[in-house]
């Protein structure tokens, strides 16, 4: 069963042993904690990343390391705020809420989701009237610290692309 709590023997129970003996008792008698907390989408793609999943398109199906599940998590994750987000700007942005007195999982699904209008914010937050919580305030933090999504930057390079080239979008009517 696990715990929350680190154990580590006492010195005394392992000091006839050799170094290497003493490393392996050590790693067998460590208890780690089974669950943390909850993950921003931006950690589970680092983890994924740094178990090699990526939009290399040699990437083998049937690899060791990486599971055919974690390279479709790793590939929708790629589609959302956590593609272009810095372990930086997720912490600045988890500091600076704490002076709105939101409760974690809020912070988090505002990191996942990043909200950019009170129509998409007010649903995130328990009842955000009777706690007199500051929804212009977060949402202008989010356009601060939190970069925009993917495809909101995909979309500007390409009509910026399309007006430096002379090129003007084609606007059809139907009738």
């Amino acid at each position: 069963m696990w715990t929350n709590e680190w154990r580590v023997p006492s010195e005394d129970n392992i000091s006839h042993c050799s170094g290497e003996e003493k490393l392996q008792n050590l790693l067998k008698n460590i208890t780690v904690k089974a669950n943390a907390g909850a993950l921003t989408n931006f950690e589970v793609l680092d983890l994924l990343n740094s178990r090699g999943a990526s939009k290399d398109t040699t990437r083998v199906i049937a690899s060791e390391t990486v599971s055919r599940s974690e390279y479709k998590v790793y590939d929708y994750l790629m589609e959302t705020a956590a593609s272009t987000q810095t372990r930086d700007s997720v912490t600045k942005f988890s500091d600076k809420c704490k002076g709105f007195k939101l409760a974690k999982a809020e912070i988090l699904n505002i990191i996942n989701l990043r909200p950019s209008s009170d129509v998409e914010l007010t649903p995130i937050l328990e009842k955000p009237d009777e706690r007199e919580i500051d929804i212009e305030g977060i949402l202008a933090l989010v356009q601060e610290l939190l970069p925009p999504l993917p495809t909101v930057e995909a979309h500007k390079e390409n009509e910026q692309e399309e007006t430096e080239d002379g090129e003007q979008p084609n606007m059809e009517t139907s009738v």
